[in-house]
């Protein structure tokens, strides 16, 4: 389990929302494969995303795993409605973080969709004696 984003300083906090679309999505690749995945952002260079139970964090793997940004204490609220977007805490951890944070959030769900689709791939078995 990755914790360095509860040790480096943080630069600066703000509050944030996660779209339920992508929120869903990251809920659904935990379940499916591991509680914590790292995945590589393709755009971005150097940079990959850990996600965990408690939060997601963008690492430089450049900077041996320093963190970049953290989406931290998501706030879900009553478990009723899967639409709705999810409250959270944003750590950036360095002066330019800000301006990774929507390009982050996209590439996240590009790889998230890709990965999933790719996992979606079922095949019908015919019956015995047909």
């Amino acid at each position: 389990m990755y914790t360095r984003h509860l040790e480096v300083p943080v630069f600066e906090y703000r509050h944030g929302t996660l779209d339920a679309r992508s929120f869903n999505r990251a809920r659904v690749a935990q379940r499916r494969s591991n509680p914590s995945l790292r995945l590589a952002l393709p755009r971005l260079k150097h940079l990959d995303i850990i996600i965990q139970p408690d939060a997601w964090i963008v690492v430089d793997c450049s900077l041996s795993d320093v963190p970049v940004i953290a989406w931290t204490e998501f706030d879900r609220g009553p478990m009723n409605a899967l639409h709705t977007p999810v409250q959270c805490q944003i750590r950036l951890f360095h002066a330019n973080a800000a301006a990774l944070l929507s390009i982050a959030l996209l590439e996240l769900r590009t790889v998230l969709d890709e990965a999933l689709t790719r996992s979606d791939q079922h095949q019908i078995l015919p019956f015995p004696g047909s």
